[in-house]
């Protein structure tokens, strides 16, 4: 009987034990829970504030014949959209010809800033003397912000006292070129300025994807005969596929994004020929104190750039080994 007892009293302490090892790990399985809230609120705090209210109350006032500086803000529904895309709203030109500026200064931009910097960083990954302090002046104009930029720039340009100019006649070129007066020359000048000062962020992120890749793959594809341009297209860019979804996506919606350049260089000229989508809605909203039309602006806007990234997106997938599709 005493061993009856023993096995029984040793059964209900193994239970126990199991128990007590069992709760904890629930315990604690709730507090990692917890803990992942708390490190992500400051992240869906700021998410919140900053990109959901704007949304939300953008398509509010969207739906509005919205003046701030009048009290009566009239209900419209989606008469702002209509008049926006059936050429009804005298803001109709504005709107669709700062489209097509930014179509232009994306379609010029983008495929320069996505091929120069890949060059230059193949170049850095190089091994040759001082190759660090090539780097750190490649990245260095990124620093800048865009009214140091867009100033420094304006004044380089000039076409009366510019130093381009300047330097141009000097070596028998003409020196009264139109560099921010005229077209194609404007659109030259703030694409050239606009690679200048960005290239140096593109060309690190590229530098840091081409140190990733393994030098053995470079040696076996040599050993097999593969020459340079064998091992930049077989190597090289299948190793870039991350990263080239990746600057594709942020230099599509920089250039898309385009505003100070265009506002500081040129003032929208010749005309109204560089005045982009993003500094059309800035002037119908806060200038002309239309912000129903210009909210409504935005979201076709937006709608046009999620359709962008999308494809862009599909375009860069990797595709699916076994059955030549995409994943």
């Amino acid at each position: 009987m005493t061993e009856a007892v023993l096995r029984t009293a040793a059964t209900a302490d193994a239970a126990d034990g199991a128990d007590l090892q069992a709760r904890p790990r629930t315990a604690t399985g709730a507090k990692d829970n917890r803990d992942g809230w708390l490190f992500m609120a400051p992240y869906l705090v700021l998410f919140t504030v900053f990109v959901i209210v704007p949304t939300v109350l953008g398509i509010w006032i969207s739906l509005h014949e919205y003046d701030y500086s009048l009290p009566e803000k009239p209900w419209v529904g989606l008469d702002n959209y209509a008049g926006l895309l059936g050429g009804d709203s005298p803001f109709y030109a504005p709107f669709w010809q700062g489209i097509r500026a930014t179509a232009i200064f994306t379609a010029g931009s983008v495929p320069l800033l996505l091929v120069l910097p890949l060059l230059v960083a193949l170049a850095m990954n190089l091994r040759f003397r001082g190759r660090n302090f090539f780097r750190a002046m490649y990245f260095a104009p990124f620093v800048l912000g865009v009214a140091v930029v867009a100033v420094l720039w304006r004044y380089l340009l000039d076409t009366n006292i510019g130093l381009v100019n300047h330097y141009l006649g000097a070596i028998g070129l003409s020196e009264t070129t139109p560099w921010l007066t005229q077209l194609p020359w404007a659109w030259i000048s703030l694409i050239g300025v606009t690679i200048w000062w960005t290239l140096g962020f593109n060309t690190v992120i590229y530098l840091a994807a081409l140190q990733d890749i393994s030098p053995e793959l470079y040696e076996a594809a040599k050993m097999d005969g593969a020459n340079a341009w064998q091992r930049f297209w077989s190597i090289t860019l299948p190793g870039l596929r991350p990263v080239l979804l990746f600057i594709t996506s942020v230099t599509i919606i920089a250039s898309v994004n385009m505003f100070g350049q265009s506002y500081l260089m040129t003032i929208g000229g010749p005309g109204q020929e560089t005045r982009t989508a993003i500094y059309q809605i800035a002037e119908t909203g806060l200038t002309s104190f239309n912000s129903g039309v210009a909210s409504a602006m935005s979201m076709i806007f937006t709608v046009f750039l999620a359709i962008v990234s999308i494809a862009v997106f599909f375009l860069f997938r990797e595709r699916d080994p076994k059955g030549g599709g995409r994943r």
